[in-house]
């Protein structure tokens, strides 16, 4: 698996995560605030597309995981 596929793997599990435990309809609602972390998310895939920093691509390359052909942070 590339960075590219693990990066937007753990984008959507984080957002939709976070919007289970935010949702007051969803049956694992914890608290309003965990919409917070879904805006931090998507704040976080916007400023990577305009600047091309992204910090779990920085970690996976240095924990040896390999690009792909196109780069979707970078």
């Amino acid at each position: 698996m590339t960075i590219e596929r693990i990066i937007r793997i753990m984008a959507g599990f984080f957002i939709l995560l976070s919007l289970a435990l935010g949702y007051h309809a969803s049956p694992i609602f914890v608290s309003e605030w965990f919409l917070a972390f879904t805006a931090f998310v998507g704040f976080n895939l916007l400023q990577s597309g305009f600047t091309g920093f992204c910090p779990p691509e920085k970690l996976l390359a240095k924990m040896g995981v390999k690009r792909g052909n196109g780069s979707c942070c970078s």
